[in-house]
């Protein structure tokens, strides 16, 4: 992929998102991902069985979905140049989401600015797998705030990153990995042993790119708000409180966030019903409120220029 088409597909999704009129891959990564579900369970509920099922799903999906999307690109190249151009540039443009973090962002932040509380829980709950029906106003604000600083990293930074190394293809194998994990890298009964190699593999792809995302928040955060001490903060919360979150990855960027806006995040929620204590993140930081998702907003539009920029300059060099 040359950078050019990395810019295109970067500037289609600033200016459209991700349209539901549009064949998302994604979506047809999830089907696949549903269909492989029931239809193991069909054959045997052993945990041996599903625990060989998921690996050979978590190993299987993404390098399918890196072969198909890869001789796409060369079947259009095949016919006219600028075909195969177009198609990297479609197919890199469904693996970016700072447009559409940014519209979700936007979605809780305006009902709650109008004070229109079950309005907000709504939209939160599009972005988080807690439960929201009885989340305080201050709660909404941390989902958002945690939500936005775990999706910088596999919205914006990680399909950035993997366009760099390897094109449209990699991307997308990217995103199925993500997709196996959001979906099925859950330890609960169900898919503690089918789930157990995407969970996995999920970890092992976002090393790299959380901490990166880590990085650039704390640079885009110290440029926003425009206090070049929020640099040293920052670091010192993401060193201090980056591994107390149950993931090895997504604490990494909700402490780097938490320690630029000076605040705390982290804490009780529930999930169907069942409560969950999290370490804090941000300890000795307030309460979030309203304003720090404006600005959690914009730091959006920061790191998106900080990691497009870098990402060119990378390519350019090499």
């Amino acid at each position: 992929m040359t950078g050019g088409e990395l810019l295109a597909a970067a500037g289609l999704d600033a200016v459209a998102g991700d349209p539901h009129w549009f064949p998302h891959p994604v979506r047809g990564i999830g089907i696949v991902i549903r269909w492989c579900d029931n239809s193991i369970r069909k054959v045997s509920s052993h945990s041996s069985v599903l625990r060989a099922g998921g690996i050979a799903l978590a190993l299987g999906l993404p390098l399918s979905v890196f072969v198909l999307s890869r001789e796409v690109i060369v079947m259009a190249d095949g016919i006219v140049w600028w075909l195969g151009s177009l198609v990297s540039i479609g197919l890199a443009w469904t693996t970016l989401a700072a447009r559409d973090l940014w519209n979700h962002v936007q979605a809780v932040s305006e009902p709650l600015g109008r004070g229109n509380l079950p309005e907000a829980r709504r939209a939160v709950g599009m972005i988080v797998g807690r439960d929201t029906d009885q989340l305080s106003q201050e709660d909404v604000v941390r989902a958002t705030i945690e939500t936005v600083a775990e999706s910088i990293s596999d919205g914006i930074i990680a399909p950035l990153f993997y366009l760099a190394l390897g094109g449209a293809p990699l991307a997308l194998a990217y995103k199925a990995v993500n997709t196996l994990d959001s979906m099925i890298g859950h330890k609960d009964e169900r898919y503690a042993d089918f789930g157990w190699a995407s969970a996995r593999l999920d970890d092992l792809v976002n090393w790299v790119p959380a901490r990166l995302s880590s990085v650039l928040i704390i640079l885009a955060g110290a440029v926003i708000i425009g206090e070049s001490a929020r640099i040293r903060t920052g670091w010192h919360v993401l060193w201090r409180d980056g591994n107390r979150h149950p993931s090895p990855n997504s604490g990494r960027p909700e402490a780097a966030m938490a320690g630029s806006l000076g605040v705390h995040l982290g804490g009780s929620n529930f999930y169907h019903g069942i409560p969950n204590d999290r370490p804090i993140i941000g300890l000795g930081g307030r309460q979030p409120v309203l304003e720090d998702i404006e600005v959690a907003a914009r730091i959006i539009i920061g790191v998106s220029l900080l990691s497009l920029l870098l990402t060119m300059g990378i390519m350019w060099l090499v």
